[in-house]
């Protein structure tokens, strides 16, 4: 149901940004690091909103990757010392079966 509606949402921005797009007409000068072009608003603003959507997730992708090789790890670990355990109980042995004099 969350993604659900983010989705929406998402839907609705690019709906009103083609909406708003399409009755701007007017050309501006965009002067970036190495050159300088001449873009219509709304295709310099469709291009720069992609661009910030997909860098946005990237980030966000990396972010998730990294927990999740952390968890794998701490998963592992876990896995490895209840082994651990299993093993030195088996070998020490119980009170109630010490010898009594």
């Amino acid at each position: 149901m969350k993604y659900l509606l983010i989705f929406l949402l998402v839907l609705v921005i690019f709906i009103i940004s083609v909406t708003l797009g399409t009755h701007n007409d007017q050309v501006v000068t965009f002067n970036y690091l190495i050159a300088q072009g001449e873009y219509r608003i709304s295709t310099l603003l469709a291009s720069l909103f992609g661009a910030g959507f997909v860098l946005g997730w990237a980030i966000c992708g990396l972010f998730w990757l990294r927990v999740r090789v952390a968890l794998a790890n701490a998963q592992r670990k876990l896995k490895r010392l209840q082994q651990q355990t299993v093993q030195t109980e088996s070998v020490t042995p119980s009170p109630s079966t010490a010898v009594k004099e």
